[in-house]
């Protein structure tokens, strides 16, 4: 049987002893701040993209990995007869998985290229089950079945305090975008089936905050919750007591709290958020 390996694209929210201890290889996109092009995970942290992004000039613009670097991984990562499960970002933000998808037709590897539906700590779900699985011997097959069944029982939820970078971003028109600064909107995203959606909208935190608590009451009755992640545009905290009202509830999980992506953290703004936890079966 064939060993597996399992590369992903640098949106995804595992941490650096994640990447270490599970074999996973990351391609990483490249972000532009002001005329400098930074390379994501290696030439600009998370933490060091906010504060450029809040001092930059104009906003940030964040590329797909190239395709070259993707065939290059997959070659490489292929020489002792592996094959490779390639799991990216939803299409609806980045095209970072149809590059990855004309790499593998590329590549002398087999390879397999999965659109995740999601990104950041829900990405990661994904991505370090089917490392585990995939260190442990598991078949293709087995890995991809596992991780389709921990996209489809995944929830993230975003909360987004200011439209200007989804306004500069194009994602929203100028005018709704001026409209709701001046009547201090915010809204609550949802990223369902590869697609983001606005689950709420209001004027000021109360809106945000009305909704969390209604998932916080489906959490709580929710007796399989396997994991949980909480990422940030510079809001620790927002975040930190968010965490302590989930820690209270699931003693035993390990909730990670991080700064988020870059190519999230540019369209979310300053002050947004995200929640994501998934469920067994």
């Amino acid at each position: 049987m064939a060993k597996v390996k399992i590369v992903t694209d640098s949106s995804c929210g595992v941490t650096d002893q994640e990447v270490q201890d599970y074999n996973i290889t990351i391609v990483p996109l490249t972000v532009m701040i002001d005329d400098t092009i930074y390379v994501e995970r290696e030439t600009i942290s998370n933490e060091e993209f906010l504060n450029k992004m809040q001092h930059s000039k104009a906003l940030p613009k964040t590329s797909q990995p190239p395709i070259g670097k993707f065939v290059e991984t997959f070659d490489k990562l292929g020489e002792d007869g592996s094959q490779v499960i390639c799991f990216d970002m939803l299409e609806a933000i980045s095209g970072t998985v149809h590059a990855a998808e004309q790499a593998a037709q590329l590549s002398k590897t087999d390879v397999t290229v999965v659109d995740s539906q999601t990104t950041d700590r829900a990405l990661a779900f994904q991505v370090i089950e089917a490392a585990k699985l995939a260190q442990a011997g598991k078949s293709r097959d087995e890995i991809l079945k596992a991780a389709v069944n921990i996209r489809d029982h995944t929830k993230l939820y975003m909360g987004v305090m200011t439209l200007d970078n989804l306004v500069k971003g194009g994602r929203i028109s100028h005018m709704t975008g001026m409209i709701s600064g001046f009547l201090n909107i915010r809204i609550v995203l949802q990223v369902t089936q590869g697609e983001l959606k606005v689950v709420a909208k209001g004027r000021g935190m109360k809106t945000i905050n009305k909704f969390f608590d209604e998932v916080y009451k489906k959490m709580a009755k929710t007796s399989n919750i396997k994991a949980i992640g909480i990422s940030h545009v510079g809001a620790l905290q927002t975040v930190l007591p968010i965490k302590e009202k989930i820690q209270e509830m699931f003693p035993d999980i390990k909730i990670l709290v991080r700064e988020t992506v870059p190519i999230i953290a540019t369209h979310g703004g300053p002050g947004a958020f995200a929640l994501m936890y998934y469920t067994g079966d």
